[in-house]
Formats: C-alpha cells, structure tokens, sequence
C-alpha cells in the first residue's frame, strides 16, 4: 500500500490548524482573540504503520513528512507522498468555502520489493513508480453543528498516470468532518472511496500466467472499477500554544475495505486481505 492513505489525515490536520477553535472550558478566548487572516504554515514528522503493498496482511513501519498552511487564504497541503493547493481563497467567518485546485501523487506501491514479505508477491516483480496528476473540485462549510468553527466539507478528484506506470485514472470522492473541542483539542471524522481504471487494475491486481508460474498465484484478470471505501479519524493537541501556534501532537488512523474485482484478486484473496488498516502519530509545529 502506498502512503497516499495519509491525505485523509492530512486534509483533517490542515482544516485544524487552519480553523481557530470555539473553546469549551472555563476562561476561553472569544473570536476576538483571534487573528482569523494571519498566515499559518505547520510542519512535522511521524510514523506510519502500513501494509506492504495494498491489499497486503503484512505491515511495517515507515516515517513521512507532511507540511499543511494557508498564505494569504490559500492553502497547501504536503502529506508523503501527496501534495495539493486550494487555488480559490478562503474567506474567514463561519461561511461556504468553495474549493479548487491541483493534486498530485508519486505511488510507490510495489515499486520495492525489499518491503515486500510474501515471497509470492515479491515473485510478481516490481512495478514502476507512477506519478499521478490531476485535480479537484469541493466544497465546505464551516460552523455547521457544534459551533461557529467546526467544518463539513465534501470533495471530488480526479488523477492520471502521466509516468506510463498504470497509464489510467482514479477518481475519489470524499466527506470530512471537524470539530474543535477547545482551544487546544480538536477532532476530525473522514470517509473516501477511489474508483481505478483499467490500467490501475491490471498494473496492480492482475496475474499474468507467466506469473503464475514464477509465484504459485492463480491467474487473474482485473478490471477497473470501485477499488475500495475508507473511514478514518484524527485527534491532535496543542502541547505548547494553542492550535493555531506552538508544538501539536498529531494521532490517526484508517480502515479501508478492498472492493469488487480488486478484493477477489490473488494479491488480496490469496496473499492479502480485504481489510487494511493504517496508524499514524507524529509531532507538528505551527508557525
């Protein structure tokens, strides 16, 4: 499994450092306190438990980087593997947000086979790294249900090989859902699901009978389609500062479910699971 599962953690660390917090204990700064249209750029580090390729039911350890902010209302995100930049600036207030812009994600799943376990999958051979450009399109709400400054949002995007490694597109859908709990603690709540092309689906989950014979997996013909759904949740704490400022720990984790031709694919059926599961935490600060 390659770390592109981190967006959905990253997408909720960059709605909690970018939203001020409507704090419930005693003595809480008002929105006064406040300075709604102050840049903020927050960078940090942590490790990651994951599947060694997805579908896999081995894990390992791995660290990754990732840096979120916003600039004068625009706002980035560099996650792993996996960046992205809202192009359309945000108004400060408890408003809609539309959003829009480029993404792009360097996939190295299976493009190692030293981290790789199973020896039968490591027999398929590796596959080389595709580079995944696209955009998206979605939009947000904040100051939905708990207060003026949890958020809603709802997204879709859309990628395609340009590397010639899969040479096919992914579409992903996804809702998320934050809440500040002070002015230190917040919460977040994401689903997503992808949808791959055939060249993803034959790339990664196919079996060729050449390669039946060099791994004992049965031959397999994937198709494109629904690859999978995933839940999620992240909680941070601001350990110095508040949350707009100041060293934060950052916890998470993700379930996602293999789906269709993909979860019946050897890789999966026969080498893997159709459960896979990932954990991070990691320390981030906010300038």
């Amino acid at each position: 499994m390659s770390l592109k599962f981190l967006m959905p953690l990253a997408l909720a660390a960059a709605a909690i450092t970018a939203a001020p917090a409507q704090a419930q204990e005693a003595a809480a700064p008002g929105p006064t306190d406040f300075d709604f249209n102050r840049d903020t750029v927050t960078v940090g580090a942590g490790g990651v438990y994951l599947s060694d390729y997805e579908g896999s039911n081995d894990y390992r350890f791995t660290a990754a980087p990732g840096a979120v902010g916003s600039i004068k209302g625009y706002g980035f995100i560099i996650a792993g593997n996996r960046f992205s930049v809202d192009l359309i600036r945000d108004k400060p207030g408890p408003v809609w947000d539309v959003q829009a812009g480029p993404i792009g994600v360097v996939n190295f799943n299976r493009s190692s086979l030293k981290s790789i376990d199973d020896p039968r999958v490591r027999a398929l051979g590796k596959v080389d790294t595709a580079i995944e450009l696209g955009g998206y399109v979605g939009i947000g709400k904040t100051g939905v249900i708990t207060s003026d400054y949890d958020q809603l949002a709802a997204t879709v995007s859309y990628r395609h090989d340009v590397a010639g490694a899969h040479d096919s597109g992914i579409w992903q859908p996804s809702v998320s859902y934050l809440t500040p709990l002070s002015t230190k603690m917040a919460v977040a709540l994401f689903a997503s699901a992808e949808h791959a092309g055939r060249g993803y689906a034959t790339t990664y989950f196919s079996v060729s009978p050449t390669q039946t014979l060099a791994s004992g997996l049965p031959t397999y013909n994937a198709r494109s389609g629904w690859k999978n759904y995933s839940l999620g949740g992240l909680y941070t704490y601001a350990l110095t500062g508040d949350l707009l400022h100041g060293f934060k720990i950052v916890a998470g984790g993700t379930y996602v479910r293999m789906l269709n031709g993909f979860a019946d694919s050897p890789l999966v059926s026969v080498a893997g699971s159709r459960n896979q599961w990932l954990g991070a935490v990691g320390l981030a600060y906010t300038f």
